[in-house]
């Protein structure tokens, strides 16, 4: 990793990490960043392993993260860097709303957590929100949160519980079944055994409410195409453009962040 640059003034710039598999994206906000004055890239990656390889050189000042990305996920990523880089200090940036996503991010140890399809200046201000110490999530999200803390499991779901209940591996199984993916290659995506794959599905079955496999292929397909937008392309996935406003929250948080 390079050294700190300067800026005008003579201040380092605060270094960023990208960690994002589509390049248009990542070309994007280098070159959102690079209008800065406080802050430069210095690497780009697009896997977790790239990502993990890399690290080993130095640490950034922040890691801007997407959660989709080919083998292991954003979110796995996150769970690592935790125990391996305590001091990381790390926003993502991603595609996904934040009803399924933004909680499993903030638990992994994410400071902050934004959509693609925010202003460049909002992402601009949630990544020196998190340089500063502070955590960044949007002002309905951050409702959320608090609303939760006094809502026990028993008030939150009843006999059908929401797509939000999926332990993390079974967002993973539940989102490739979506993607048209059997379990043969679940599995080897994954890194586990067919039963555990079937394990899985069984068990989002439950959750969900769904009885037969068709039921959840079709309902996870649906969920992929409407939720997630999957069905958009690349381009429109790597919009960075306007969407409702959010805002930063201001809580000084007691790790890294």
């Amino acid at each position: 990793m390079s050294d700190k640059a300067d800026d005008a003034q003579g201040r380092k710039k605060r270094r960023v990490m990208l960690v994002d598999d589509h390049p248009l994206v990542r070309e994007g906000i280098a070159g959102l960043i690079r209008c800065t004055h406080d802050l430069e890239v210095v690497s780009e990656v697009g896997t977790v392993e790239q990502a993990l390889r890399q690290l080993e050189q130095g640490l950034p000042d922040l890691i801007l993260l997407d959660i989709t990305l080919p083998g292991p996920d954003g979110i796995e990523l996150l769970k690592v860097l935790r125990d391996r880089y305590p001091a990381a200090r790390v926003l993502v940036l991603s595609m996904h709303e934040e009803s399924v996503y933004a909680e499993r991010a903030l638990k992994a140890g994410a400071c902050g957590y934004i959509i693609k399809q925010e202003t460049g200046l909002k992402v601009v201000e949630a990544i020196r929100c998190v340089l500063q110490g502070f955590s960044f999530v949007s002002e309905s999200l951050a409702a959320r949160l608090s609303q939760a803390q006094g809502v026990t499991g028993r008030q939150r779901g009843g006999p059908v519980a929401s797509v939000a209940s999926l332990s993390d591996r079974e967002l993973q199984v539940y989102s490739l079944i979506g993607k048209g993916k059997p379990s043969k290659l679940i599995a080897r995506q994954l890194d586990l055994s067919i039963k555990t794959v079937q394990t899985h599905r069984e068990h989002i079955k439950r959750k969900l409410g769904l009885k037969h496999a068709s039921e959840l292929v079709h309902h996870a397909t649906h969920w992929v195409e409407n939720e997630m937008g999957e069905g958009a392309g690349a381009g429109e996935r790597a919009r960075v453009g306007t969407a409702k406003e959010n805002g930063r929250i201001g809580l000084k948080a007691n790790s890294a962040c």
